[in-house]
Formats: structure tokens, sequence, C-alpha cells
């Protein structure tokens, strides 16, 4: 069987490792083997259970250097960018190894008729993760953390470009003290994962991905009736209106979507700019991209590296050149520099309509597009004009123009003067076609959750 699974470096665009993929007997083991964990590992004492994740916790902190190497390696991430994921990964683990318990304690309600009523968080059972290359530690932290803690079990199905980051998360887990079947990477194929998600083993399905591929695992899980959550794209607005301050806002902008060479839902890909302020935002923005030039990723100097892939960075050339070709406007950036490797620059646009593929579509690379609004009411407007709602970023120091627009945007967040930084302690998630769900906090304690009653009389 030829696998899919390989380390290939974004720098140069070479293999520098392959993994075999799992046969369909290893697959239904490693249901059967999960499951069969659940079965006693939702019995483990809670503390037990926190203690795993912290230490998995400080196992992070102690292969700092290592983790972020291997990021580097694999999806091209700048080094000093892939430390602080690791570090916010360790910090999620350790949340919920020491805020967890507490918010796992049983609820009483305060009911009407005779006797006692409490309201228990206990697991469902085998879970599977389908998570993404463009945060391979953070993404996999915020699903399995909550989870093992509560006592479910997890199979985790990680991005193709990321093989020896995934198998590096279950060696880690392990070495924490994790029994052998709570948490298991399985380097499966599409279609062993429609199996486990067909089978009465698997109780629930986690996917942070293309809208295509939440549509098809949420089909399936539908079908089956799972339980899933799905976190999907996003376009996320970035609003500056009048009030605001425009150094806080330029800065904040600028690291909100060249961050991560822009691979991120969360990254402020539509930046609505009222007219007032517009001439001084666009020269301050650009002016500050000076310092955000493509270098090589292993540089602790370095703040925009390769995209992940290269058929990843020639679909956003293709979409920066149609907007181009149909009359779009170039400030910064804008053609595909020579040379090896999946190196794009900072581009800026201005002058987006809508027959432009930029104006429609999710730019998943370092792309801004800038919008000129005539009022907040349209720049109301030109925020919710999107199939997207997941986060977004209101810049304005005018209190009164601040509640009227994040009580209107269609998003699950919103950023006050500040964009939306993930944090193991705030909610992560969005509405309409940027998923369904919510991770992080106690709400990621909730989704797997059977929430059981117990009445007393």
């Amino acid at each position: 069987m030829t696998s899919k699974y390989a380390t290939i470096d974004p720098t140069t665009g070479e293999v520098v490792r392959e993994f075999a993929t799992i046969s369909d007997d290893a697959a239904a083991e490693a249901l059967r083997l999960a499951h069969s964990a659940y079965l006693s590992w939702r019995n483990t004492d809670i503390a037990e259970r926190a203690a795993v994740l912290l230490r998995t916790a400080a196992l992070y902190r102690e292969h700092a250097t290592e983790l972020a190497e291997l990021m580097t390696l694999e999806m091209g991430k700048p080094i000093a960018q892939a430390k602080g994921e690791v570090e916010l990964s360790a910090s999620i683990y350790e949340y919920y190894a020491v805020t967890g318990p507490q918010l796992l304690a049983d609820e009483k309600l305060d009911i009407a008729g005779a006797g006692s009523a409490v309201v228990r968080t206990a697991p469902i059972g085998a879970l599977l993760g389908i998570m993404p290359w463009n945060f391979p530690y953070y993404q996999v932290a915020r699903f399995a953390a909550p989870n093992v803690l509560l006592g479910n079990t997890v199979l985790l199905k990680h991005a193709s470009n990321c093989p020896q980051q995934a198998a590096k998360i279950e060696e880690l887990l392990v070495a924490a003290g994790a029994p052998i079947g709570v948490y298991q990477n399985v380097f499966a194929s599409t279609g062993q994962v429609a199996d486990m998600i067909a089978s009465p083993l698997l109780q629930g399905i986690s996917l942070t991905g293309s809208e295509r591929a939440g549509s098809a695992v949420g089909a399936m899980a539908g079908q089956h009736l799972k339980k899933c959550v799905l976190e999907l794209g996003g376009s996320d607005p970035f609003l500056v209106l009048p009030g605001a301050d425009l150094e806080q806002a330029v800065k904040a902008a600028v690291t909100g979507r060249f961050g991560n060479a822009g691979q991120a839902c969360t990254s402020s890909k539509r930046l609505i700019i009222d007219e007032s302020v517009w001439d001084d935002f666009v020269q301050q923005f650009t002016t500050a991209l000076a310092d955000w030039h493509t270098g090589d990723p292993t540089s602790d100097q370095t703040k925009l590296g390769p995209m992940s892939t290269i058929s990843g960075r020639d679909e956003l050339a293709e979409q920066v050149d149609d907007a181009i070709s149909k009359g779009a406007v170039v400030h910064v950036g804008g053609k595909t520099p020579d040379g090896r490797g999946a190196y794009y620059p900072a581009t800026v646009l201005s002058g987006v309509t809508p027959d432009m593929r930029a104006h429609h579509e999710e730019l998943f690379g370092p792309v801004a597009v800038l919008y000129k609004a005539g009022s907040v009411e349209e720049a109301i407007t030109m925020a919710n004009d999107s199939p997207y709602g997941l986060g977004s970023a209101v810049f304005t120091n005018d209190d009164s123009i601040a509640a009227a627009v994040t009580d209107r945007l269609d998003v699950g967040m919103v950023g006050l003067n500040t964009t939306i930084k993930s944090a193991p302690d705030l909610p992560f998630g969005g509405v309409k076609n940027s998923g369904i769900g919510r991770e992080l906090g106690r709400f990621g304690l909730d989704e797997f959750a059977n929430k059981k009653l117990i009445r007393s009389l």
C-alpha cells in the first residue's frame, strides 16, 4: 500500500522521510484497543488522569526545542513561532490538569420537587480526532487534553505532512503515563477513517480542517448518529473604525495576518478600513511589512517562512493572479519568487471585487485584502458578507461604536482592540460554514460528555 504520510521539507520540496499507512486490520485493532482502554480509563481516579496531563505538559517543555524543530522541518513554521506553539500546547495540558477536575464536579440542581438532583459530566467512549498541519501540536492538545481528563480515549489521525510530529505526540503522552490505548496515533487512510466512524465502538469525531472535509465527516457522523465537533475555515474580518488607535491596529493587523505565513483559520484575512483613516492605515500597514520578508525558518530572526506545501503556495498564487488580472491593486508583493521551496511574499491587495476569487474564497497564505468602508454600518455589512463566521477583530476606542459592532457581527469570537489569540481557558469556535461546537475552557469538557442526570428521593 502506498503511504501518503511523509515529511516533505517545504523549503526545498524534497521528501525527507516516509511512513507506512496502517493496514485495515491494524486500524480495526486500534479502535478495539481504544474501546477496551476506555472501559478502565473511565474508572481511573481523576487525580491520576490529571497527573498524566501535568506530566505531558512538563515533557512538552522539556522537549520544546526538539518539538519546535520538527514543526519547522515538516510545515515550515519559523522556529520562534514554533516554540511559542509548543508552550501554548503545554499550557493547555497544564490547564486541564490543574483546573479541569473542578470543572467536572457534579452540578447540583435547584429543583421544585422533592429530593435532590445533580448533573454529572461523564465520558462517552472512544473518539477520533482528525487534525490539520498548520498548528500540529496545539490543535491536538485542545482536543486530546480535555477528553483524556474526562475519561474518553483518543484515536488521532493527523495530517499527512506532519507524521513525525504525530508520532512524537503519542510518544510523550505514553511517557507521561497514559495507559496503552488511551491515546493512539493512527496513520489511517480515508477509507479506514470511514470504517471507524461507522463502527459502534466509536462515539464521536472532532475535525479541524477545510469546509469540504468537514462536510464529508459531518455527513458520515450524521449517518451513524455520532456526535461531531467541526472547526472549519474562516475569512475573519478585521475592522478599523473611527476612534481606533492606528499604531495599535497596524501592529495587530500585521501579526494577525502574516503570522504562521497566514495559514490560520483565524488569520485577519479581510481588513475593513473606515474611509476616514484609510490613507494613513494603508501607508503604515504596508510600511510595517518591511520586516516581513521570507527567510530561513530555522533562524530566530525569520518572521515569514515558507508555506507548508508547494501546491498550497501555487493555489494561493493563482488566487492572487486572478485578482490582479481583473483589476485588483497590488500594494506589496504579489509575485511568486524564483527558486525552490514553498515561499510566497507578504502581499497586500485592494480593489478586490465579487468577480474575483480573492473576494469569496479563503486565502490560506500571506495575503491581506483591504476594503474601504464608507461608514460603520457599511463595515458591519461587509464583515458579515461571508459564508464563514469564525473570529473577528474590531479596533475603536469609541465605546458606543464598539458595543454596536460586536453585537452585530455574525461570528463565534470577537476581539476588541485585539485579534483572537487562543488561550486554554477561552472558548474557541465559530458559526455558519466555520463549523459546529466549541473547544477549550470548560466547553472543551462538555462536547464529548454525557451530562448525566442523577435524581434522588
